[in-house]
């Protein structure tokens, strides 16, 4: 557990350094007009979209909540693995040290019994 936790702030200071230095040193119209004319620039999105929608349905899975799973499904979509990687804190911190409710959530009890 405490390498995942390790891993997930790991991911979340390097997200919030790499979107601060992006929004303050780059030019969104521009450098995503240059990133589309690219091939793998493409690759890239289809690739991190992909893995945004696998991730948000793990969300939707384990969160009983609609709207509070709509909602972290939203933030996804617009910070990607900023959020992703909150979410995932927060899912670990309030396990308790247990990965089946890191996994499974709100959805524990119903697939468990436990």
């Amino acid at each position: 557990m405490k390498i995942a936790k390790a891993v997930a702030w790991v991911g979340f200071f390097a997200m919030a350094a790499v979107l601060l230095s992006g929004f303050i040193n780059g030019d969104f119209s521009k450098d995503g007009a240059e990133l589309l004319a690219n091939p793998w620039g493409i690759v890239s999105i289809v690739d991190l979209y992909v893995g945004f929608a696998l991730f948000s349905l793990w969300i939707a899975f384990r969160e009983t909540n609609l709207i509070l799973a709509v909602v972290w499904i939203i933030l996804m979509m617009v910070f990607g693995f900023f959020a992703g990687s909150i979410y995932l804190l927060v899912a670990l911190y309030g396990s308790k040290d247990d990965w089946l409710t890191v996994m499974l959530g709100g959805r524990k009890e119903a697939l468990i019994g436990k």
